[in-house]
């Protein structure tokens, strides 16, 4: 009796924590819709005060979809569009000019932002090729929260038939990309492989684009996914072409503020949170 005396206490533990966790998630839902336009720091106030106190007094981190503890990050579906996603860091960092994003201890934002893109097919109900997937983060001037987030959704259609068209002109070192996006001109480099692993956008970004590492702030990157075809700028085996092969990479997308030209840098425009490339697919 004893025994399950104390799995029924456990059961009913659990499902206060259930019932307290969807209370959390109803009732910051004003405060994402209100908050968002006028504090700097909802963002950091849902992660910090709500998310990761639900996760580790509850095991549901509401309202929020995910929380890694250990890897330092939580996941916060955006109130925008219905397949947009936040990777929010769980400790206080400002934004792409934070000399954290760059120190050897940080965890790889970006590598753990593309393991959760699965959760953008899932709202569109059907798998997503990884070139209609991408990542962004604003500059210190395109952005409207003071807690660094990346946006995880779907490419701009128009934005992949450009870096399509354009593949080949993208090598694994950083030069302008010859076509303007969304109006605006990037540096653009190619990383090879299924997953980032090791290449961490902020360090690219930083170690090898000339003059980047002074003055992260002006910087947005946007990482898309990408499938090259063999035989391309860059490829292993240069010149050799494969009818039909394909290898998996990235496209990683370097954008810098100019205010004087409207410029503010917002990778983010790059991306289309209706997600029009994924209902097409």
């Amino acid at each position: 009796m004893g025994v399950i005396k104390s799995r029924a206490v456990r059961r009913i533990t659990w499902v206060r924590g259930v019932i307290a966790a969807a209370v959390v998630v109803a009732a910051f839902l004003p405060i994402l819709f209100l908050g968002a336009a006028t504090d700097p720091d909802i963002l950091w106030k849902i992660v910090h005060g709500k998310c990761v106190m639900d996760e580790k007094t509850f095991g549901h981190p509401a309202p929020c979809a995910r929380v890694d503890l250990a890897g330092g990050y939580a996941i916060l579906k955006d109130i925008v569009g219905q397949t947009q996603y936040l990777l929010i860091p769980t400790t206080r960092i400002s934004g792409i000019e934070s000399p954290a994003v760059l120190a050897p201890a940080t965890p790889n934002f970006f590598a753990e932002a593309w393991g959760q893109t699965p959760l953008v097919a899932a709202r569109l109900g059907h798998a997503l090729p990884r070139q209609d997937l991408s990542l962004a983060i604003n500059s210190i001037h395109g952005r409207t929260q003071d807690q660094l987030h990346i946006h995880i959704d779907c490419i701009d259609p128009k934005v992949a038939a450009a870096l399509k068209d354009h593949e080949g002109a993208v090598g694994p070192d950083w030069s302008p990309f010859p076509a303007m996006l969304a109006g605006k001109p990037y540096e653009a480099m190619r990383i090879d492989g299924e997953r980032l692993g090791q290449a961490n956008p902020f360090h690219l970004l930083a170690d090898r684009l000339k003059g980047a590492r002074s003055h992260m702030g002006a910087y947005t990157l946007v990482l898309v996914g990408a499938r090259f075809e063999e035989g391309r700028l860059g490829v292993s085996t240069p010149g050799v072409s494969t009818p039909g092969v394909s290898t998996p990479g990235f496209i990683l997308l370097a954008g810098r503020a100019r205010l004087s030209a409207g410029n503010v840098g917002s990778g983010e425009a790059l991306q289309d949170h209706a997600c029009r490339i994924g209902r097409a697919s």
